[in-house]
């Protein structure tokens, strides 16, 4: 049975709480990327799970077994680390075999285990080559094959694929991903890389201050947002969070003052339902129709830079009231610096914040 588990995990450093009160399943056969900032506790819950961090309090459960107690090398995780730390007198082959040592198996066994995997990775022409005379992605994969060649319960990736170079990390995610896919294995990823964690999970956790402040599909995460971290951090370009005040509500429209400009946006019931008229308007830059006219359901901004993206043109705008906003257009659309912009959030793609952050949803 492969699964993992966390209930209440938390790791302290004298004062300092590095993850607290981490709550988190894995499934068999799941990807689940631990995805934040620097700093935000995912290495650190990474580390709990392998054992090389001791825990403060909470349970780690991998298999079905409680794991609080025992050594990583007893744990049987897999774990990939940033760096590959090859054995460099080693040959590749040698190096994937490592792991099989210790199960004390015959040298033919080791051989086709090798070999099936080598196959798996496409790493069969470089076996006889010594680390030195391969290239990062075939080391990276090496790593990778060293991990997986012993079929430990699962698997843990510390930010795999952070040293290699943007063609390379493309490449490398859609390799990694069709291999786990073929495992069954519950895996871990820890990664600071959005499109990283959006590509090769199955569930992303969002962290920040050592706490999980979401877990959902990569869809649910962008599309539906807990809060405003999650709305901020998850996108690109970045979603616009403008802090505005809730004037009234009636008939599913809520009327709304952006720095002394009024619009109206459909949107639910419960937004009508809020305690406080302080709220963050969160809309992401492809989620506005740009209008020919104002009117009193459009954003009234002026154009001041222009990046082209290709097919998509990305816009910063500065709003009446004087805001900051980014809007992608079609690259068709021939915006110009100084332009005025009569922007229309599409109200399916408009999320509300309370005045505690969090979203405001049915």
């Amino acid at each position: 049975m492969s699964t993992i588990e966390l209930k209440q995990a938390t790791k302290k450093y004298g004062d300092f709480v590095a993850a607290r009160d981490v709550d988190l399943s894995v499934k068999k056969g799941e990807v689940v990327c631990l995805l934040g900032p620097s700093g935000c506790g995912k290495t650190t819950t990474l580390r709990m799970i392998a054992g090389l961090e001791r825990i403060t309090s909470g349970e780690v459960i991998v298999a079905g077994q409680r794991m609080n107690d025992l050594p990583p090398e007893k744990r049987d995780i897999a774990m990939v680390f940033q760096f590959y730390a090859l054995y460099p007198a080693l040959t590749v082959g040698e190096n994937i075999a490592m792991p099989l040592h210790h199960e004390k198996i015959s040298a033919t066994e080791m051989k086709s285990r090798v070999d099936k995997v080598a196959e798996i990775l496409h790493l069969g022409s470089v076996l006889n080559r010594l680390p030195g005379q391969v290239s990062e992605g075939e080391k990276q994969r090496v790593a990778v094959a060293r991990a997986i060649v012993r079929d430990p319960n699962c698997f843990l990736f510390d930010e795999p694929l952070s040293r290699l170079d943007v063609e390379l990390r493309h490449s490398m995610r859609g390799q990694i991903k069709q291999v786990l896919a073929n495992l069954s294995k519950a895996t871990v990823i820890v990664t600071h890389d959005q499109l990283e964690a959006l590509t090769m999970a199955d569930r992303i956790a969002i962290m920040k201050d050592g706490i999980i402040e979401q877990v959902g599909t990569p869809h649910e995460v962008f599309a539906k947002p807990a809060n405003v971290f999650v709305g901020s951090f998850i996108g690109t370009p970045q979603m616009n969070l403008v802090e505005a005040k809730l004037s009234k509500f009636e008939k599913g429209k809520a009327s709304i003052n952006f720095n002394g400009q009024d619009i109206e946006i459909t949107t639910n019931e419960r937004v009508g339902k809020l305690n406080s008229p302080k709220i963050t308007i969160g809309i992401r830059p492809r989620a506005f129709t740009a209008e020919s006219k104002a009117s009193n359901e459009n954003i009234q901004a002026v154009a001041e830079l222009i990046e082209p993206m290709g097919a998509e043109t990305l816009v910063h705008a500065r709003t009446k009231g004087g805001n900051d906003i980014r809007v992608v257009v079609p690259r068709e659309n021939r915006v110009k610096v100084g332009e005025a912009l009569h922007l229309r959030p599409d109200p399916a793609q408009t999320h509300v914040f309370g005045e505690n952050g969090k979203a405001v949803r049915l």
